[in-house]
């Protein structure tokens, strides 16, 4: 027949069988020096550490939220105020140390020209941090 069988001794090619007996030894080998090296990295030093305090967290600071609805009105922390009132509002808060930021709300069909207006007065009255609030895309 053509097909040999598992116990055909007249091969002439190697043998294909893996000896696992080097490996075994060698993990063995390395389970040991674990288990003997384990205790010593548990083992802690004691250390008197020097006491030392550190300053106060500086403050937050406040958050104004200017909102603009889509007829140009305005709201100063959901207030109601004239364009007039705003102005004087922006100067008072500039000069609180630290300087509050004040969140622009925009509606959606406001007039670009009336934010550029309420950015150039807080950029006129000091006001050095502004921010852009949107809602989400998923909202």
């Amino acid at each position: 027949m053509a097909f040999g069988g598992f116990n055909d001794n007249n091969q002439a090619g190697p043998m294909a069988d893996i000896n696992v007996t080097p490996m075994v030894d060698v993990m063995l080998v390395l389970l040991v020096i674990f288990i003997i090296t384990a205790p010593l990295f548990t083992h802690a030093i004691k250390l008197e550490l020097p006491n030392a305090q550190s300053q106060a967290a500086p403050e937050k600071p406040e958050t104004i939220t200017l909102a603009i609805n889509g007829e140009g009105k305005l709201f100063w922390n959901n207030a109601a105020i004239t364009r007039e009132e705003l102005a004087t509002r922006i100067t008072t808060a500039a000069e609180k140390k630290p300087q509050p930021e004040l969140q622009l709300r925009a509606d959606k069909s406001t007039r670009y020209e009336v934010i550029a207006q309420v950015m150039a007065a807080a950029q006129t009255g000091g006001m050095t941090k502004i921010g852009f609030v949107t809602d989400p895309q998923g909202k």
